[in-house]
């Protein structure tokens, strides 16, 4: 039985950096703190996945890093659908769907909005992928999150349309300028999408959990690959297609 340790870092270095609001970051000094974030990465032997912003001759990619225990960057995603008025105007969504190892395991990516869009982890899952990392800054007016922690949660568990783990690395507390405060909420789900670890909404913590593999079999990701069969050849393309662009840097 193969099992697996999920424990999620997730560093945000310069998210709101030119997005309206927050610290305004040149890219010299994100790419430095990604850098030193490497290094602190092969000084505690662990992977980290990290967030920044990559400015581009058309606006911004809101990007996650795959940073290997080695401190070197092996995978790159860039945010695929927007959220808010901030992020529509200054950044613009990536080309490609996430597919990676971690120590020979396959795994993807969603950023924030883009869990909302099941075909961004199915379509991986069904090339493999057993557990999707879900770096998040789901962020609104006081209001608006109070409703959405009433209705459940921003994100949604993934596992019971798909089958596979769901490891999701919020924000907390409020913006810098105080009219906003975070859904919170970190979770790891099993892939029936029963919670195995949460944190809460207001203070830093660090959640883990032993993911026992065998469990995230994709089977409703891969039914779906099968059934219609007159959907089976364009599913199979487009799966084609991700394990394809997989390796691309996002630009």
């Amino acid at each position: 039985m193969r099992r697996a340790l999920c424990t999620l870092a997730l560093l945000s270095l310069a998210r709101a950096a030119s997005c309206g609001r927050g610290p305004k970051l040149s890219p010299a000094e994100v790419a430095d703190a990604l850098q030193r974030t490497c290094a602190a990465a092969k000084a505690a032997g662990i992977w980290v996945i990290a967030g920044s912003l990559r400015q581009t001759a058309d606006r911004f990619l809101n990007l996650a890093h795959v940073i290997s225990p080695e401190g070197a960057i092996v995978h790159e995603y860039a945010k695929v659908h927007m959220a808010g008025r901030d992020e529509q105007r200054f950044c613009r969504g990536g080309d490609k769907l996430s597919l990676f190892e971690i120590d020979g395991i396959l795994c993807t990516l969603a950023i924030c909005r883009d869990g909302r869009h099941p075909e961004v982890y199915r379509l991986p899952a069904m090339a493999g992928a057993q557990i999707l990392f879900h770096p998040s800054c789901s962020s609104d007016e006081i209001e608006a999150v109070t409703w959405k922690r009433t209705s459940g949660r921003a994100q949604q568990p993934v596992g019971p349309n798909s089958r596979m783990f769901h490891c999701v690395a919020n924000t907390i507390g409020q913006s810098p300028d105080g009219k906003q405060t975070s859904s919170g909420m970190s979770l790891i789900r099993d892939p029936l999408g029963l919670p195995l670890a949460e944190a809460g909404f207001y203070q830093e913590e660090m959640i883990t959990a032993v993911l026992d593999l065998d469990g995230a079999d994709r089977s409703y990701a891969l039914d779906s690959l099968k059934d219609p069969p007159f959907l089976r050849q364009y599913w199979e393309q487009m799966v084609a297609d991700v394990k394809a662009r997989a390796d691309r840097r996002p630009e």
